[in-house]
């Protein structure tokens, strides 16, 4: 959300905000994931376990991801409540990089806004399209099976 000059992004998940401060990749969440000691203590705090399978972390033998939506069963531990971060909107603020784990899984910060940024200093929209099937079908070529979910938003028009 924009509001009065201010970039509000709430996150409860593995889905991540990634902005590019003058070309530099800033996340803005970090994702909910067990293998985070804060989010493995608050799991086991309240009676769950977290384990490893085939090296991925998981709750209760199952989820791999901390907070979500959904998942009835894991309800006791994996919550819904967002972590949120406010930041002012600089001229250096270029645009913001929305995306699931499909991407991120395959794409580092760093690389999704090289990629983009040639095409995302424009005006036109249909570059902003093409920055983002152009990222969807690097992470796809890697050997992505996730969602791949990618959404590119230009921040100066907020200045």
């Amino acid at each position: 959300m924009v509001s009065e000059g201010n970039l509000v992004v709430s996150n409860a998940g593995d889905c991540r905000a990634v902005m590019s401060v003058g070309g530099v990749a800033k996340a803005l969440s970090t994702d909910h994931r067990p293998s985070r000691d804060d989010e493995r203590k608050r799991i086991e705090t309240t009676g769950g376990y977290v384990d490893t399978f085939h090296g991925v972390w998981r709750i209760q033998g199952s989820l791999a991801v901390s907070r979500g939506i959904g998942d009835a069963q894991l309800k006791q531990w994996v919550i819904a409540e967002p972590e949120t971060r406010i930041s002012r909107i600089e001229q250096d603020h270029e645009f913001l990089i929305l995306a699931s784990d499909g991407l991120w899984d395959k794409v580092s910060n760093q690389e999704a806004v090289d990629i983009a940024r040639p095409l995302c200093l424009g005006t036109e929209k249909s570059l902003l399209l093409a920055a983002c099937k152009k990222l969807v079908d690097l992470s796809a070529s890697r050997g992505s099976f996730d969602d791949i979910s990618v959404m590119l938003i230009p921040l100066r028009q907020f200045i």
